[in-house]
Parts: structure tokens; C-alpha cells; sequence
């Protein structure tokens, strides 16, 4: 089969530095065709690494949607564009991978959600995190330690002021709601949710520690899990000042314990301590992560590629319904805070 014809719509940082080179690295599968950018300069140079002839780089968003070429939509936009892009796509009838947070509003939010449910177009977002192989190497794991009774989440690490990422302008003046807590948030909570269940409520409390954040940067909370008696603690913010990067989620269950260990993305680690008591407790057990260099992206891609040769939209892991629940944790987390860590319900759809 030829591979799948890749319009790639935005083409900054993330767009130069990994999907480009995804799809490069996958030629069996994707070939980009097009590339936009409002700033055609900014197009130009992307469609010159990508190997695109000077007609298929555009500066209009309708011409790239609309070019008959196109079996593929890549979007890289900022969160508040996500929802025009997908009423052109589904006009265009063409597949659309979306960047995350899934919308800049729980507004927007829900009608992509319905839009998404309406048409046969695969519609998806592009939570990579959903693809970790750490994720492989745990699920079986907790089989073991079950029934899960509760969970740590931590994500801390100190401030970084030369983050390319942070530098964007759309990051400091963010119109999407949380700011980096959704932004970056999102991944966080696709690792939790994955592995222990989806959020029914919130308690949690929020702070803008740096002013180059734009808005909120930081949540401490405790969640009650939907349809089950698991409990837990969500932390989230690289704010600080000096200190380790740490990236880990503990789950506790009346059988052991399950530790995924992502603090060095280089050697993630999962760990297992099997045993009903201390005295019946087993030796730490460590088991090794493959390394996945696009940390998976590469698998997220793979997966679109299949749900559209398949024409069934089930097929991907990531739809806008398992994306709008991220972005529902985040927000029950701001209405939290403004309530001074009041129970709040994730809202569900």
C-alpha cells in the first residue's frame, strides 16, 4: 500500500523537531506532501527540510486543507484553533490528528467531542504519552498487586529559563485554559488515567510560582477515581527553584506495590515490590523499559495510520472522548482552587 499523503498544519518546534522526522523515519507508512504556517517564511523553511516544491507550502489554511493531494491532516496549532480545524477537516473529509490539550475551553471541548461522534472522519489527539511502553510493561504487573487501593502521582522539576518551548508566545500569553497545567498537564494525566482509571473528583489547590508562565503553573491535589474506591495524590509543575527533575507514579495495592519511573527519560524504569505485609513482602523487583527515542510518538502515528487505512475511527486510542477527560481533570482542578481546594466533579460527556 502507498503510504499516506501528510499535510502538516503549523510548523514550529514540535512539527520541526519530531513529527517531521517521525514521519521520515516511517517512509513505508507517511510521506508529507504540504506544510502551513501563517508566517510563510516560517512555512518555506520547514518545506525545505520536509523536501516540498514551493507549491505545496501555504500560508492559507483552506489551500492546504483543500489540496486534493492531502489524504492527512497533521495540525500543530495553538489549543484555540483546534475546533475551526476540525469543522475544515470533516467539510474536506479528511482524517485529522490534533495536537493537545484537546481545546482551549471545556466549550470548545465538547463539540469537538460531538463533532467527532458524528462523522466517520477519524478525528484524534495527539497524546503521545498514551504510548509509552512503560505503560506495556505495568499494566500486567498491577494484575498482580490488585485490587489497587491508591496512587502517588508526581511530576516536579525546577524552573528552566532557556525552555524552547516556553519561549513560544501562545505558551506565556496562553488563551487555553491552565496554561502549562494543561499544556503539559494533559501527558501526565493520559499516564495516570491509562493505568489506574479515569478521575470522578477533585481537591486541589493551584499556584503561579513564575511570571513567564502566563497563568497558573503548579497543582497539588487528591482525586477520588471514577467507579472504583481508589484514591490518590496528582502533583504537577516544573516552577521551582533548584532541585531533581522527578517524574514518577507510585500505585499501591493490598498485594504490593507498582512504581513507573520516568524521571530520566532515557531509562525509564518500572519497579515492583509483590506481598500482602512487610513480613510477606518480595524482593524490589526492576524491570527494564524499552527506550523509545520518540518517546510515542512514533506509535501514536502508527496507530492513526491504521485507523485510517481500517476506516474505522475505534481504532485509535486517542479520540477526542479520552482527550476531553484530560482536559476535564484540569479544569476541575482550576475550580477547585477557586474554591479553596473544594470537592470538585470531573465533568463527563
Amino acid at each position: 500500500m502507498a503510504p499516506l499523503n501528510v499535510g502538516i498544519i503549523g510548523t514550529g518546534i514540535f512539527a520541526t523537531d519530531r513529527h517531521l522526522p517521525s514521519y521520515q523515519e516511517m517512509p513505508d507508512k507517511f510521506k508529507v506532501v504540504a506544510a502551513f504556517n501563517r508566517t510563510k517564511s516560517k512555512a518555506v523553511a520547514f518545506g525545505e527540510k520536509a523536501g516540498l516544491s514551493k507549491d505545496k507550502v501555504y500560508d492559507d489554511l483552506a489551500g492546504i486543507v483543500n489540496d486534493p493531494e492531502v489524504q492527512m491532516l497533521d495540525m500543530l496549532l495553538p489549543a484555540q484553533f483546534n475546533l475551526d480545524t476540525v469543522k475544515r477537516a470533516i467539510e474536506a473529509g479528511k482524517p485529522v490528528l490534533l495536537e493537545k490539550p484537546i481545546a482551549a475551553t471545556m466549550a470548545q471541548a465538547r463539540e469537538i467531542v460531538k463533532l467527532a461522534d458524528s462523522v466517520d472522519t477519524p478525528i484524534g489527539i495527539a497524546e503521545n504519552w498514551l504510548y509509552l511502553p512503560c505503560i506495556d510493561v505495568a499494566r500486567p504487573l498491577l494484575e498482580k498487586i490488585g485490587p489497587i487501593v491508591a496512587f502517588t502521582h508526581n511530576s516536579t522539576g525546577p524552573f528552566v529559563t532557556q525552555n524552547k518551548y516556553l519561549s513560544t508566545s501562545w505558551r506565556q500569553n496562553p488563551e487555553h485554559i491552565g496554561g502549562f497545567l494543561s499544556d503539559g498537564g494533559v501527558h501526565q494525566l493520559a499516564l495516570v488515567t491509562e493505568l489506574v482509571g479515569e478521575i470522578a473528583s477533585v481537591s486541589a489547590l493551584t499556584r503561579q510560582v513564575r511570571k513567564e508562565s502566563g497563568t497558573v503553573d503548579i497543582v497539588f491535589s487528591t482525586v477520588e477515581m471514577r467507579n472504583s474506591d481508589i484514591i490518590g495524590t496528582f502533583t504537577y509543575g516544573s516552577a521551582f527553584g533548584a532541585t531533581d527533575k522527578s517524574v514518577f507514579l507510585k500505585i499501591y495495592g493490598k498485594n504490593g506495590t507498582v512504581v513507573v519511573e520516568l524521571s530520566d527519560k532515557k531509562k525509564p524504569v518500572v519497579k515492583a515490590r509483590f506481598g500482602s505485609t512487610a513480613e510477606e513482602g518480595s524482593e524490589e523487583e526492576i524491570h527494564s523499559v524499552p527506550l523509545d527515542d520518540t518517546f510515542g510518538v512514533n506509535a501514536e502515528f502508527l496507530n492513526f495510520h491504521d485507523t485510517i487505512v481500517k476506516k474505522d475511527k475505534n481504532v485509535f486510542k486517542s479520540t477526542p472522548r479520552v482527550a476531553f477527560h484530560h482536559l476535564a481533570c484540569v479544569a476541575a482542578f482550576l475550580e477547585s482552587s477557586e474554591k479553596n481546594g473544594d470537592h470538585v466533579k470531573v465533568e463527563s460527556i
